[in-house]
């Protein structure tokens, strides 16, 4: 089964899923909603704080999106990971492993659909919102950027949780990982750097330098690569809890 028939096959399967899930519907929600706000609410706040306690938002509206940038991944992770450990739990992979359907080529979907996916949901929920100064072609270098994050936290969750309990547990661990690329905000160069050995930094650090119309192929690429070894290390940890 090549892997446009995966798609076939399991992509229908996992609408269901996703549509049966009230959690999973609440995340893909959520989502948009937060896009809504931002368009509706992002106006009058920075006209707030600038008339009544004299601070200018606009300055750092790229890390308030920064932020946006990494949670959007992170939910389409958190939603292929609740999948996987449903399919986990109901053995469904334990049954592939003597379907025609081999386990890579499982894998290749699992990875490769909540990369596409958190790309689409980046750039629309950012147009959405219509905070920033980044344009939609700067915008889906960014959403790229971060698309790895996807299956990073997908593998994460179903590598390391026994079940949807412990995995909404380390979801909500997550967030963490969000705390060292902000901090790189308010820390000169190079010190900021030490928060690159955090995969999310690098697609926050790209998106600030293209608020400021630069763009650097090194922390693009870098950031990319780096992602994947992260992914690499996971799906061995996914292999290993799948067969044990």
């Amino acid at each position: 089964m090549n892997g446009l028939r995966a798609v076939e096959v399991l992509g229908p399967i996992d609408m269901r899923g996703v549509w049966r899930d009230s959690l999973l519907r609440w995340l893909i929600g959520f989502a948009l909603a937060t896009g809504i706000l931002l368009r509706l609410g992002m106006p009058p706040l920075i006209t707030w704080l600038a008339e009544r306690h004299d601070f200018d938002l606009q300055p750092h509206l790229p890390l308030v999106m920064s932020t946006l940038l990494l949670m959007l991944p992170m939910i389409v992770g958190m939603i292929i990971g609740f999948l996987l450990l449903d399919e986990r739990d109901d053995q469904t992979l334990t049954a592939l492993q003597v379907t025609a359907l081999p386990l890579k080529s499982y894998l290749a979907y699992r990875l490769g659909m909540p990369v596409l996916a958190s790309v689409l949901l980046t750039v629309v929920v950012f147009e959405i919102a219509g905070v920033g100064n980044v344009r939609v072609g700067a915008l889906l270098l960014a959403a790229m950027a971060a698309a790895p994050l996807a299956p990073l936290f997908a593998l994460y969750l179903a590598g390391f949780a026994s079940n949807k309990v412990q995995g909404f547990a380390l979801a909500k661990a997550n967030g963490f990982l969000t705390v060292p690329p902000l901090i790189a905000w308010f820390v000169d160069t190079p010190y900021e750097y030490l928060c690159a050995i955090v995969p999310t930094y690098w697609p926050v650090k790209l998106y600030w330098q293209m608020a400021e119309g630069v763009f650097d192929w090194w922390v693009f690429v870098g950031g990319i690569a780096f992602q994947c070894v992260v992914v690499g290390l996971l799906v061995r940890r996914f292999q290993y809890v799948t067969r044990r």
